[in-house]
């Protein structure tokens, strides 16, 4: 039988003849052939391990973020781990108006993924209670002898000292934030408060601290921070497709797919807030309203590369000054001795002047005797428990604004909102206007003695006091005006709750500022992995796809081994062929053409 020879186009030199006796081997393939199926092979190894493996990488590390998300607002009330080398610590104190309170956060070490922020908590001592500290009075009270400043603070800063490990201390960051309180100052005396705090507490702590960590924040700040905390703690930054927003900055808007956020309402002492995220474009009807809005809107990016985009917002934020709790009765009891004057004076009569005349009050519990003014203006009042004529008493106290936008999302309500509901009411949580306002009336009427009793008892909170007693039923009605007559909340609305604790955490505007303070802090720790060679989630990827790795690793080890198998039974073919050479002269002297078979491939 005529031998066979095999033919390939390219490369041309190729080229191999087979005997009849070897004919069988036919069904071998040929080496082009195996490394041309074995290049295949590996692409669709590749594809596979990259649309599959790299599918379910994605997915895997999705989910395992979510879970230690999720696990963290569980283990979060456990004692902080201060033997943790890779644990962060920072501090800010909040200088409020009515007291000051430090708080302690801590942070374990960035992912190195800069689509996500830094995982901040609250500090725990070993018995589980978070670190924080408050005294009295507020640091306002100073305004004239702001030498004391620094040994007013001095306290807090050793208190949080104690809890954070000494070789840490330079390396936590330090920010004390002065609210309403000190807002109300003159500038002067602001000035001259702050310049004794930079000066000293440097020389008696050793914490990262520069003179711009020291400030009178402003209320647009102070709403802006308590947007970050409430919507930080219910992971609202963790970015699920779910609403639609225009991203700020340039000609075009990027759009981009989100988890919506939540609005935010905080009344303190002095002020209240409002913030809530206004996710599209708005338009203006005229240049004066757009120059307004720019006080009112705050854009800001909380991610720490300011070329990424998915952590911009753009936030509605107005403070109203002197609308906070505290305030409110002040300027009220003002107008009650101004006004109670003006008719004593012009009908010549006497009431409020003596205990056995006093002027009576609706916004006080039936028969609780008060006096309020300075000695020379002594006011004496006597309660009547009005709830509803307090509130239009009230009404003219506030400006109404224009209609909160309360489609856009849920609200949750802080400090006084909280207070008003659960102190003494004990129904802090989901917010029902009708239910909170016969519980409001019903506690207003209640006579004086019988709320004492129930004090005594310890029916209510155990933070209440006389002083929350005593005002309860005017604090009631001022929130209630504040919601629906000042922000303009439908009296049927549904989505606002008010807390102290979201998931066991209290939710301070003070969580707020130190993530929008620290956001850059995440730099360091990716430069840091890209040192050593690349970041955590390499590490992660490798974990999950080892297996994958390896199965191609031992197929090309197994696919080299029979490439170099049959390179050799090439060879020893090559032999075996040059030894039967001489077998194909008879076939020429008989003048027969050897029929040769091509096999292009």
């Amino acid at each position: 039988m005529a031998p066979i020879s095999f033919s390939c186009l390219f490369p041309a030199s190729w080229h191999f003849s087979l005997s009849s006796q070897v004919l069988p081997r036919l069904v071998i393939p040929s080496i082009r052939q195996l490394l041309f199926i074995s290049l295949v092979v590996c692409l669709i190894g590749l594809l596979y391990l990259l649309l599959v493996a790299g599918k379910g990488h994605v997915s895997w590390i999705t989910k395992e973020n979510h879970f230690h998300r999720h696990l963290a607002r569980v283990t979060d009330i456990d004692a902080t781990d201060t033997t943790n080398p890779n644990l962060n610590y920072g501090l800010v104190v909040d200088c409020g108006s009515s007291g000051s309170r430090v708080f302690v956060y801590c942070w374990p070490r960035h992912n190195g993924n800069p689509h996500e922020l830094l995982d901040i908590r609250q500090m725990r001592d070993q018995n589980r209670k978070p670190v924080v500290m408050k005294i009295k009075p507020g640091i306002s009270e100073l305004a004239k002898t702001p030498e004391k400043a620094s040994d007013y603070i001095y306290p807090l800063l050793s208190f949080a000292a104690q809890h954070i490990p000494k070789h840490k201390h330079q390396e936590t960051p330090l920010y004390v934030l002065c609210t309403a309180g000190m807002r109300i100052l003159p500038e002067s005396q602001q000035e001259a408060l702050l310049e004794d705090l930079r000066t000293d507490i440097p020389v008696h702590f050793n914490f990262l601290f520069s003179d711009s960590h020291v400030e009178v924040i402003s209320g647009k700040q102070e709403g802006v921070y308590a947007w970050i905390g409430i919507n930080f703690v219910l992971g609202r930054f963790d970015h699920v497709h779910d609403v639609e927003v225009h991203v700020p900055g340039g000609d075009q808007q990027e759009t981009l797919l989100r988890k919506r956020t939540t609005g935010v309402l905080d009344m303190g002492g002095v002020s209240t807030q409002i913030a809530y995220e206004v996710p599209k474009t708005v338009s203006f009807a005229s240049p004066q309203q757009e120059e307004i809005a720019k006080n009112l809107l705050a854009e800001f990016n909380l991610g720490c590369d300011v070329h990424r985009t998915e952590h911009v917002y753009r936030v509605y934020v107005s403070t109203f000054l002197g609308y906070g709790g505290n305030a409110a009765r002040q300027r009220y009891e003002e107008n009650l001795i101004r006004n109670t004057a003006t008719r004593n004076r012009l009908l010549d009569q006497h009431i409020g002047e003596t205990v056995e005349s006093p002027l009576l009050d609706p916004c006080l519990p039936t028969d609780l005797q008060d006096e309020i003014g300075p000695p020379t203006q002594r006011l004496y009042l006597r309660g009547t428990g009005d709830f509803d004529q307090c509130r239009q008493i009230l009404q003219p106290f506030l400006n109404r604004t224009n209609d909160t936008q309360t489609s856009l999302s849920g609200f949750y309500g802080f400090s006084e909102f909280y207070y008003c509901m659960e102190d003494v009411l004990r129904m802090g949580g989901d917010y029902n206007a009708s239910k909170y306002a016969k519980a409001a009336k019903s506690y207003c009427a209640t006579q004086w003695k019988i709320l004492r009793e129930r004090f005594e008892s310890g029916l209510y909170a155990s933070h209440a006091d006389l002083h929350r007693l005593k005002y309860q039923c005017f604090k009631s009605a001022w929130m209630y005006e504040v919601l629906h007559t000042g922000f303009s909340f439908p009296t049927n609305y549904k989505n606002l709750k008010t807390a102290l604790l979201v998931y066991d955490k209290e939710v301070q505007w003070t969580l707020g500022a130190i993530l929008y303070r620290t956001r850059f802090l995440p730099l360091r720790d990716i430069q840091q992995e890209s040192l050593k060679g690349g970041h955590s989630h390499w590490r992660h990827s490798f974990s999950f796809v080892n297996n994958h790795y390896l199965f191609l690793a031992c197929f090309f080890i197994v696919l080299l081994s029979i490439i170099l198998y049959l390179r050799r039974l090439r060879r020893i073919h090559r032999r075996t062929a040059q030894r039967c050479t001489p077998s194909s002269v008879p076939w020429l002297e008989e003048g027969l053409s050897s029929p040769t078979i091509l096999i292009n491939l």
